[in-house]
């Protein structure tokens, strides 16, 4: 079963405490196992640029079953997935997407956070997932 509404806006939460603590204005979202959008939220005075970054990393992490950062390694140039960014309506290969994953460690989904640093951004997208498995 993919993740339920009550789970992404769990991970929603948790991820705007953590964006809210390092004080930063972020965009979340989060998709179920079929890469579908279930919750979204756009921080006040979070950048509009993000929303679809967001929503992209998290889509991304879904498709490739790994973190965006991970799969931006081997798209680099001369990579083995050079390109693959243009693939599935475009993708987005740099941190900031983590699938999510159920007790059984079976993936049922994936959060994706934009509006700051990539390391920022994987870190709410961190506290997102984390909030998942507590």
């Amino acid at each position: 079963m993919g993740v339920t509404l009550e789970q992404a806006e769990k991970a929603v939460r948790a991820a705007k405490e953590k964006a809210q603590e390092l004080n930063l204005k972020m965009n979340i979202a989060v998709v179920d196992a079929g890469a579908n959008l279930v919750a979204f939220a756009r921080m006040d005075g979070a950048w509009l640029g993000s929303v679809d970054i967001a929503i992209r990393k998290a889509r991304t992490a879904r498709f490739f079953d790994m973190p965006t950062g991970d799969l931006g390694q081997a798209s680099q140039p001369g990579g083995s997935l050079y390109n693959i960014e243009h693939s599935n309506g475009g993708l987005i290969t740099f941190p900031g997407g983590i699938p999510i994953k159920n007790g059984s460690g079976e993936i049922v989904g994936a959060i994706g956070v934009s509006g700051s640093t990539v390391e920022n951004d994987h870190t709410v997208a961190d506290a997102g997932v984390k909030a998942l498995s507590s």
